[in-house]
Parts: C-alpha cells; structure tokens; sequence
C-alpha cells in the first residue's frame, strides 16, 4: 500500500510544474481536472440511481474554462451560471429519463468540482498570484500531513466517526496547527520579497484552511459512504481518484480566493 502511495506521489509530483508556468497551461490542466473529477462525481452519483447530465455539465464546463479571464472581471459569472441552471432545469420536461433531483446533482458537481477548481486559476491571475497560489496547497498539505501524524500518535477522541471513523479531535487540532504555521512561515517569506501583505492575514487563511480542508476532507467521504464506496476511482496508484486527491485542496481554493479578494482587497 506504501509503495503504491509513492507511485501516486510521482505521477502527482510533474503536476507541480504547471504551479511555476501559470497561465493558460495552469488553466487547462485545471479543465482536464475539473472534467475528470466530474466524471468521478457523477458516476458515484450512478450508485444511487440519479442520472446526471453529463454531456451538458462537460461541454458548459469546457466553456467555462475557456472564458474564465472574462468571468474573472465581470458579471459574467453569474450570467454563465444561470444560464447552466436554466439549461439544466429545462431538461426534465422536455424528457422522463430526468427529473430535478438528476439536475440537483449535475449542478452541484459542476459547482464543487468545475467551479471549486477554477478558483485556483483565478487567484493565479490576481497580482502576485503566482505567490498567492501556494497558499492553497500549502494549507491543505500541510494540514493533511499534520493532522494524519499528530492524529496517529495522540490520537484518542473520535472527531466524526460517523463519516469517517479514523479521524480524531487530536488530529483535527494538529492539522489546524500544521495549516496556520505552515502560512505564516510562507507569509513571512514571501513580504521579504516585496509582498506587502501582514503576517496576521497569512494566519488567519491558515486557520481557515485548517478548518475547512478537514470539512472537504470530510466532505468527500460523506458523499462516498453515502453511494457505498471506497474512492471516487483508481486513476492514482494509493491515492484513489481526483476527488480523493483534491479534496480538500478544492475548499482551500475557495478559502484564498475569497480572503484575498474581500478581505485583503486584492
């Protein structure tokens, strides 16, 4: 099992290169993603019956990703989700093969994957971006790995055992630790290069990493055991499928971009 982690972490490790490029490279391998971790999404979804729709959710999302700059600017955002909503909505009359828990489902999986993902690009496009960005997965790795060692070694107190049994108070609090210490550092790095952001606001994205990488840590397995499975694929070797591996990174996205942008004004 170790060493199928390690194959997963180097097929993983390549994706850092599209970090350091940014841009449309960074855009689309985002697409490629958000495709497949929709597929993933929606074929869980099977497992209890509910027909997706797929092909609209895939080619809207496609769209998407290929005017995110101009969403990025404008009300457009906006515009392009109520017209995916009316799409979707539209379909159940027009055919019995779908009703509106089947449109439900599509929409939130373009939300939570297609949309969560795309924050990730967007705050690349943001000044200083390109620092900003690691925020993200700094947050989510670092609260991964500290909750996952201080959770094994002091662990004793169940955090959510209903969702996901192996996960403790202990745990949980580490990873919270882990997450701010690790953007503070990062923070404190990064002003002595010419970013003129306080060291607080580092800590403060931290701690909210903190709590809600665990909430899309736990997200995710809620939705799994909820449709009777185990991880969303086997596309990578020890780590299951995109939503498995991207999990929480996808609710620190969110996180950055709405900090940076509300409260730091970025």
């Amino acid at each position: 099992m170790k060493n199928k982690r390690y194959l997963g972490a180097l097929i993983l490790a390549p994706l850092l290169i599209f970090l350091f490029i940014g841009g449309n490279v960074l855009k689309f391998l985002l697409l490629a993603l958000s495709l497949m971790g929709m597929y993933e999404f929606f074929n869980a979804a099977k497992k209890k019956s509910i027909n997706s729709l797929g092909i609209i959710a895939y080619v809207f999302c496609i769209l998407y990703y290929l005017f995110l700059n101009k969403f990025a600017s404008s009300n457009m955002f906006l515009i392009s989700i109520a017209i995916f909503t009316f799409m979707c909505l539209c379909i159940p009359v027009l055919s019995e093969k779908y009703n509106f828990i089947d449109v439900g489902v599509t929409m939130l999986g373009f939300v939570y994957v297609a949309v969560f993902f795309s924050f990730i690009s967007l705050i690349e496009q943001k000044p200083h971006g390109n620092y900003f960005i690691w925020l993200v997965f700094l947050s989510s790795w670092l609260c991964d790995t500290t909750a996952y060692y201080v959770g094994k070694n002091f662990g004793k107190k169940k955090l959510n055992p209903r969702v996901s049994p192996n996960k403790s108070i202990e745990g949980s609090i580490g990873g919270l630790l882990g997450s701010a210490v690790a953007c503070g550092v990062y923070g404190f790095f990064i002003n002595r290069v010419g970013i003129n952001v306080d060291i607080y606001h580092f800590l403060i994205i931290g701690l909210l990493c903190g709590v809600f990488c665990q909430f899309g840590d736990l997200v995710a397995s809620a939705i799994k055991r909820m449709v009777g499975i185990k991880d969303y694929s086997n596309l990578i070797p020890g780590h299951g499928g995109i939503l498995d591996r991207f999990d929480s990174i996808l609710f620190a996205s969110v996180i950055v971009y709405s900090y940076i942008s509300i409260v730091v004004g970025i």
